[in-house]
């Protein structure tokens, strides 16, 4: 399976990539960290990473014609990358620092749809998991910015999934609570109670691989690890 994943140099994206590299499907990954990037070129060689920036549309766009012109339309798609706002109230919340969470955790996953979506819609088939949150369909203090997005990424993916034709499924997926470092960002003390991305990865990548077209538009999460 070809399977095409943002925010691979760390957290979940790193997690799944390995994990359906060592189930050996091939993964189309991306990232904005270029060390990481390398390291992961070195480690798999007959992999595809690129280092993009997903909030920027023309990087995507160049990545989607490199990408689809080697492999093809994706057989799965899974928008990962994502950022935490700052902790502090809403009113607290600076432009330029919302502004950048809007650009990659909304106009990111727009960018990705918009260049790579189209040659699946062609086929008539594949999965769009568009990665949402609890706080998609529940909200907390000071994370005010971070619940919008996730509730706006629940509504994005809800409509396009009204939108693809029969076969396909578009899919906004709560991963539930790791032990990653945007967690440990915003609650070190509490993060160690969680399983780590890895683990979490040995029930979520196959949980993910079961999704299909009757799943399309449900608000779905990954089993607890």
């Amino acid at each position: 399976m070809k399977i095409l994943i943002t925010g691979v140099t760390r957290g979940l994206g790193r997690a799944l990539t390995e994990n359906y590299i060592k189930a050996g499907h091939t993964v189309i990954g991306c990232g904005r960290s270029g060390p990481d990037i390398f390291e992961l070129r070195m480690n798999y060689p007959d992999q595809h990473f690129s280092v993009v920036d997903v909030s920027l549309d023309n990087r995507v766009a160049l990545w989607a014609v490199e990408a689809l012109g080697t492999f093809g339309a994706p057989d799965l798609i899974l928008n990962n990358a994502g950022i935490m706002n700052r902790l502090s109230p809403v009113w607290d919340q600076g432009d330029a620092e919302f502004t950048k969470l809007v650009d990659v955790n909304l106009r990111g996953v727009l960018n990705v749809i918009r260049h790579f979506v189209p040659p699946m819609v062609e086929a008539e088939k594949g999965v769009i998991v568009n990665f949402s949150s609890g706080w998609g369909r529940s909200v907390s203090p000071e994370v005010g910015p971070y619940c919008m997005s996730k509730w706006a990424i629940e509504g994005l993916t809800k409509a396009m999934a009204e939108e693809l034709p029969n076969g396909m499924a578009a899919v906004p997926l709560d991963p539930g609570i790791i032990d990653t470092e945007m967690l440990r960002s915003c609650w070190a003390d509490g993060a160690g109670n969680y399983p780590k991305a890895e683990a979490w990865a040995e029930v979520a990548a196959p949980f993910i691989l079961s999704l299909g077209a009757k799943d399309n538009g449900k608000s779905i999460s990954v089993p607890a690890a």
